[in-house]
Formats: structure tokens, C-alpha cells, sequence
């Protein structure tokens, strides 16, 4: 967690305005609109399309920034969902490790066995060979992991990838909320943004209650200090 913080220079608002809206759109399934409804709240003005631009500029600086770096896990588990854009159906695959952090996101026109080996070539570029790889039952996966991971082992079975199939719902709940995406590039963006911040804020269900309430306010202070908005406390 050591990138630059975004830069803000060309803003009319303070950072500390930015940060929340952003922060508040990807954290819940939040519309812009919404947002806008919400800042005065604050005893702030803000336009929907103001939040979309903060949105859009740099959502995914902050992932890029709170993103810990020790390595993805030697197990991939990769799945697709559709999405309707503009009336044409569009495939949204999605890599993460046994630990559920995302490793990759790829919106494609197609599926099939050229796309999968697309997705998989992009992955072994990105990252090391993992292990095992774990797949539901489309078969095109498995002739991408034939002609490109031969070695690695490979679990087919539809109740085996639940780790994939859950990191995507924050995805649908925010899709819901903005009825769809509007352009590819917007669907391609949003799912690679979303699949950062919400788990930062998380905190582990299984804690102390004490444990949960200072583990989120050192969070907040990791988001301050990567949007820029304070400086990173010494001590939690």
C-alpha cells in the first residue's frame, strides 16, 4: 500500500468530498443519483454527473492503492455471468484466488473456447502457473486449460466454484441499482473497482466486538491516506 495518492489538481471540491462519494458508491448499491440525494446530508451540493466523473477518474486508483501485494494463491477459481448492454448480451469473466481476491476481470462479446484462452493467457501473463484450477462445468474452460496449463490440475464441477460465483455479487446488486450498464467500457471499469473497496471496508464476521471496531477504524485512516484525504495515523 505504497502508490502515489490520486491527484486532484483541476477539482473545484476538497478531497476529503471526493473521497466520500467515491467511497460510498462502491461500497453499496448506490446509483449516482442516490449519491447526490445523500451529500446534503452533509451539508454538501454535489451533481450526480460530478459523482460519476470522481467516480470514472478514480475509482481505480483507490483499488490500485488498497490493494496488498503479497501474491495471489496457487488455486485459481474462474467464472463468467452475463450482462445486457444496450440490448447485446455480453460475458463477464472473473478470476480469483482460494482466498477470494481478485486476480483479473475481462468483459467479453463472446464465450466460447477462444475467448476462455483469451482470459487464460491474459492470467499467465499477469501471474504466475497456479496449482489447480477450479471451473464450473463449461466446457470451453477446460480446452483453454488443455492447450495452455496441460500440467495443472483441474476441478470441473458446478458446486465446487462457489468462491468465483459469490465475488460477483456485489457486481449485480450495483447493477440493479444503475438498471445495467450503459457502454461496454463502463461494465468493464465498474466490476474491476467494486471488487476492491466493499472488502476493505469489511472487516471478518467471526471476531470479537471490539476487535471489529478498531480493525474499521484503521481502515477508514487507510482510505483517508490513499485517496489523500489525511495523513496515515502512526498507531491504529
Amino acid at each position: 500500500m505504497d502508490s502515489a495518492s490520486p491527484s486532484y489538481q483541476g477539482h473545484r471540491y476538497p478531497v476529503e468530498i471526493i473521497s466520500h462519494c467515491v467511497g460510498r458508491y462502491f461500497r453499496f448499491p448506490l446509483g449516482f443519483r442516490e449519491v447526490e440525494v445523500l451529500m446534503p446530508g452533509r451539508g454538501v451540493l454535489v451533481s450526480y454527473e460530478s459523482a460519476r466523473r470522481w467516480c470514472t477518474t478514480f475509482g481505480q486508483a483507490c483499488v490500485d492503492g488498497l490493494r496488498r501485494r503479497p501474491g495471489p494463491g496457487d488455486e485459481w477459481h474462474l467464472d463468467e455471468v452475463f450482462s445486457e448492454i444496450n440490448g447485446e448480451r455480453h460475458y463477464l469473466g472473473r478470476a480469483v484466488d482460494q482466498h477470494g481476491n481478485v486476480l483479473d476481470i475481462l468483459l467479453r462479446s463472446r464465450r466460447g473456447a477462444k475467448a476462455a484462452k483469451r482470459f487464460m493467457a491474459k492470467l499467465m501473463k499477469e501471474h504466475r502457473v497456479p496449482r489447480a484450477l477450479v471451473t464450473d462445468r463449461l466446457r470451453s474452460h477446460g480446452v483453454a486449460r488443455r492447450e495452455l496449463m496441460r500440467s495443472v490440475e483441474h476441478r470441473s464441477h458446478q458446486g465446487l466454484n462457489h468462491r468465483a460465483e459469490n465475488c460477483h455479487q456485489p457486481t449485480r446488486r450495483h447493477e440493479r441499482a444503475r438498471k445495467g450498464f450503459r457502454s461496454a467500457g463502463a461494465a468493464q471499469r465498474f466490476p474491476a473497482a467494486c471488487s476492491g473497496i466493499p472488502p476493505h471496508f469489511r472487516p471478518h464476521h467471526l471476531m470479537a466486538a471490539a476487535v471489529p471496531r478498531a480493525e474499521t477504524t484503521l481502515r477508514f485512516a487507510i482510505w483517508d491516506r490513499i485517496t489523500g484525504a489525511a495523513a496515515m495515523p502512526t498507531a491504529a
